[in-house]
Formats: structure tokens, C-alpha cells, sequence
């Protein structure tokens, strides 16, 4: 793609189309264009009927799980959740990066539902689909807001970010931490932020999320570290320095998780390595589908998130290596499922 037509910033470069649309979009790049397309984010207050989603995956170790916000500023070009985005009408590529739905009736809902008499206490994952720390967090708090709920109620919670702004929640995620309450997942998969930043334009850098990882663990709290996902050919030489790193810094665990690249996220992440990394695009595609039976499409069970094949063992024989050279003595993680009480009332 020409330079001058880029849209600065986003991890796609494609306004991609909804498949439960009928009608086109495509752009109109005038030969005069700039060297750089700004295309702004916008919020939209939107109000569903239920927050707390039940996951039915057997590859999620949780039940249930909320997302504050749908669409995700980040711009991860392999995130999942951008097919996700088409069942609010949007498309998964430019849309999910700057349309973003906002659930402005979160903690209300939250309240509601935890205080049903059905309501059986179990870990709920903040988020299970897009990141609860996104830029739009910095004015919505919906976050916070949420965390303090469980707090109040002392409500089993799990992060997941790869976002530096979850440190300023650090007071209730430390208190949380104190009863067995919360564990965070951070996401860091990269040692150079140089490929981070083509990867994921607008997450927090790679030497942010180091310093989120420290303040997490000196404030007791748990963390796993998700070196998610590996990209054979992008990032799977940086796993060794990830793995040090995070042991240095005092991550109580670390995981690993392969590319799948379901649905339109095939198409957006070939068009974004033709753009990027041109001289190298086929050999990746083709170790990335030797990790899925042939195909960069894969949903099955099991498999879809650890690969299968020559490269899958390669990595992860790679990762185990280390794992258990700066990880050798990983204790498990127990929630506390004792201290919940709806009628509590702390604020």
C-alpha cells in the first residue's frame, strides 16, 4: 500500500466489509492524498438487558465473564475479537479499532445480577472479549467502577490486560489480591517494542507493561504473564527474553498461546504482513498454517490456541525450556469462593 494513503495509527489499513451486510464499503484515496489518514475514535453509549456472559469454551478457564467495552482503540491486527464487532454492525477492521461501544449501564447491571438469588459465586473474567484497560477506560472508569463492586461484595474477579492504566487501579486490585480475590493476566509477548508497535499500534508499550508487571507484583499481586500470541516469524524469537524478563520482575506464571486467525481476521493480518513485512509474508503464512492442519482458519477445541505439527512443537518445546529454567517452582492459584456477600455494602 502506497505510504500516503496509510491511516495513521491502526493496526488495519482495511474498512473491510460485515459478511451481514449486503452493501460494499471501500475508500477513496484522491491522488493528492496525505501522507497520513487520520480517522478519529468515536464512543457510542450503547445499554444491553445482561452483562455477566457465560463462556462456553473448554479453552477459557473461566465461566463467566464481562466486557465493559466492545471494539478495541489497541489495534491488535490478530485480535478475535474483531469478528465480534459485526454482530453490532460494524465491520471487524477500521471499525473495531475506532468505533467503540460503551456500556455506560455496566455497574448497574453488575449489581443487579450479582444480587440475583440464582447467582452462584464463580471467577468472572474482566474482559473475556476486548481489553478493559483501552484508552477509553481513562474517561468511562467503567473498570474501576466494576472493581469496586466486587470489592464491596467481595466477588471473585480476573484481569486481563495488556494495558499499563490498570496500575492506577492498583489500590482495589491490591486489596482484592489480599483475600484471594483477583489474579491478572498480563499480556506481553514481545521484548521489541519496535515490531510491538506494528503488531498492536496503540497498547502500551513493552517496557510499560514491564513496569506494570513489577508494581502488580510488589503489591502482591498474582500475575500471569500471557506471551499471546506468538507469531512464527514475528515474535516467536523474543519468547526466551520475555520469560526472563517476567521471572526478573516477580510474575508468579507464564503461559503461551499460538496466532489463530478465524473469520475476517485471516484477510485483515494478510494484508497487514503484505504491508509491513513484505520480504517475509508467505514463509509466515504458511508456518502459521502449518500450526492449524493447513489453514489460518481454526476452530477446533483443544487445538485452536495451541497449534498442532513440526512448528507447534518447535515453540512449544522452545517455551517449556524455559519455563522451566526462570519458572521452576510455579504454586497454584486457589480462589477464595467464601467471602461473597451481595448484601455487603463497603462504600
Amino acid at each position: 500500500m502506497d505510504k500516503r494513503k496509510r491511516i495513521k495509527g491502526r493496526g488495519t489499513q482495511s474498512l473491510t466489509n460485515n459478511r451481514f451486510e449486503s452493501l460494499e464499503r471501500f475508500r477513496l484515496d484522491g491522488e493528492d492524498q496525505d501522507a497520513s489518514l487520520e480517522v478519529p475514535t468515536t464512543c457510542t453509549p450503547v445499554y444491553p438487558k445482561t452483562l455477566i456472559n457465560k463462556v462456553d469454551s473448554p479453552d477459557v478457564p473461566y465461566e463467566w465473564s464481562i466486557n465493559p467495552y466492545q471494539g478495541c482503540e489497541h489495534g491488535c491486527i490478530y485480535c478475535y475479537a474483531r469478528n465480534s464487532h459485526e454482530f453490532w454492525g460494524y465491520n471487524p477492521g477500521i471499525d473495531f479499532e475506532t468505533r467503540i461501544l460503551v456500556k455506560e449501564d455496566a455497574p448497574r447491571l453488575l449489581r443487579k445480577e450479582l444480587a440475583k438469588k440464582s447467582w452462584k459465586v464463580s471467577p468472572i473474567m474482566l474482559s473475556g472479549n476486548t481489553d478493559p484497560y483501552q484508552p477509553a477506560e481513562k474517561k468511562y472508569r467503567l473498570t474501576r467502577q466494576l472493581l469496586e463492586i466486587f470489592m464491596e461484595k467481595r466477588h471473585p474477579v480476573g484481569l486481563i490486560t495488556k494495558n499499563y492504566m490498570i496500575t492506577r487501579d492498583l489500590d482495589l486490585i491490591g486489596q482484592l489480591a489480599k483475600d484471594n480475590l483477583t489474579s491478572v493476566a498480563l499480556s506481553i509477548n514481545y521484548s521489541d517494542d519496535e515490531v510491538r508497535r506494528k503488531v498492536e499500534p496503540r497498547a502500551s508499550s513493552v517496557q510499560s507493561r514491564f513496569k506494570a508487571l513489577k508494581k502488580l507484583a510488589e503489591s502482591g499481586v498474582r500475575v500471569t504473564v500471557l506471551v499471546s500470541p506468538v507469531i512464527p516469524g514475528i515474535n516467536d524469537d523474543q519468547i526466551k527474553d520475555v520469560i526472563e524478563k517476567s521471572a526478573e520482575l516477580g510474575a508468579a506464571d507464564i503461559r503461551m498461546l499460538v496466532v489463530r486467525l478465524n473469520g475476517a481476521i485471516g484477510m485483515l493480518f494478510e494484508e497487514w504482513l503484505h504491508s509491513h513485512y513484505p520480504e517475509r509474508a508467505e514463509k509466515v503464512l504458511n508456518r502459521i498454517r502449518s500450526l492449524h492442519g493447513g489453514t489460518l482458519n481454526d476452530s477446533r477445541w483443544g487445538k485452536r490456541m495451541k497449534g498442532e505439527g513440526k512448528w507447534s512443537d518447535i515453540l512449544h518445546q522452545q517455551f517449556k525450556l524455559h519455563k522451566r529454567r526462570f519458572f521452576p517452582d510455579i504454586q497454584p492459584f486457589e480462589w477464595n469462593l467464601e467471602a461473597f456477600n451481595p448484601q455487603l455494602k463497603l462504600f
